[in-house]
């Protein structure tokens, strides 16, 4: 194996590199700053210490460490033209970046799960979801992502390499790499193949059932209020899988059966975006649609600016003494 990668970002668009570097350090420092305040919401609003809001704080915890992953060096790459990355790195960023999308798609049918026994069965819903199963799924969801995932590297190693070290594409991607190979890479294919697949299919089919089961239940409400009620407690769910989903089976897709139809600049800019985007979103989404982060968010923005006022005034009122 090489003992170097050169990155070389998104072919295609170096002429509108500071834009797109532009756009993915915006987007970051949004999905990070988002992410944060909606932990801290979490955190110190005691309302919200339910097994909804352990699900939504651990998708925050991975929305803040996946974009992290690649975006920094992507943000190199382009501002400052340094694409290399040493193998070891590159291995490591390999897994990060798939383990932690391993670990958002296990999240969110952890929260399809929760929403449907919300719905389905509210005289359960505490005493099924309780603080120790919450933290059995929680390290499910993360154990199963590492065993899943630490083969991926570990073959990409193994797969013997002809000097070729430039790597087209902004960040360590599986299939990017291994391109690269002149050995035998069935293997890897074949082994990426049924991860996305099995690992991704099976998510989404549990996902799906989850909300079939929660559409008739709600169709049979009687009272129109408690269905509206029920739709809008799905819908932010809803929009964040779709934010997740469909930027990750595009890239999946692509990689394996349309390299030759979609320009690889496209490629590659929507599977940063399918990185950076849904992080962004997620804070966004549930902010806007739940009512009790949205309340909270508000009271701390304007406990900040009577402060911030305060604060001028004291200044000022010293000043003129002074004078």
């Amino acid at each position: 194996m090489p003992s170097v990668f050169l990155l070389i970002g998104i072919p295609g668009l170096q002429k509108g590199a500071i834009w797109t570097s532009i756009l993915f350090c915006v987007l970051y420092v949004l999905a990070s700053l988002g992410n944060g305040i909606l932990l801290y919401v979490i955190k110190t609003e005691k309302s919200l210490h339910t097994p909804m809001y352990f699900f939504l704080s651990m998708l925050a915890i991975n929305d803040l460490a996946f974009p992290s992953s690649t975006v920094p060096k992507t943000l190199v790459i382009f501002w400052f033209n340094d694409g290399l990355i040493d193998a070891t790195s590159c291995l490591t960023q390999m897994f990060f970046v798939h383990c932690l999308s391993v670990i958002e798609s296990g999240i969110l049918a952890s929260m399809a799960y929760d929403r449907f026994m919300a719905i389905c069965s509210p005289l359960r819903y505490n005493s099924v979801l309780t603080s120790s199963l919450l933290v059995k799924v929680a390290f499910g969801i993360l154990a199963r992502a590492v065993l899943i995932i630490l083969p991926v590297p570990i073959l990409a190693g193994r797969v013997k390499y002809c000097g070729d070290n430039i790597v087209l594409h902004s960040y360590c991607d599986h299939m990017a790499v291994v391109d690269l190979a002149c050995g035998d890479t069935r293997a890897d294919s074949f082994y990426g193949l049924a991860l996305g697949i099995f690992i991704t299919g099976f998510d989404l089919l549990f996902i799906g059932l989850s909300y079939a089961m929660i559409l008739r239940a709600i169709f049979n409400m009687s009272s129109r209020e408690a269905r509206h009620k029920a739709v809008g407690t799905c819908g932010s769910h809803i929009c964040v899988i779709l934010s997740a989903y469909l930027p990750a089976i595009f890239s999946f897709v692509t990689y394996r059966f349309g390299e030759k139809s979609i320009p690889r600049n496209v490629h590659i800019f929507l599977a940063n975006i399918y990185i950076v985007f849904p992080s962004f979103m997620n804070p966004f989404i549930y902010g806007v649609r739940t009512k009790e982060i949205r309340q909270r968010v508000w009271n701390i923005l304007t406990h900040n600016i009577n402060t911030f006022r305060f604060v001028c005034r004291s200044l000022k009122v010293k000043f003129h003494k002074s004078i």
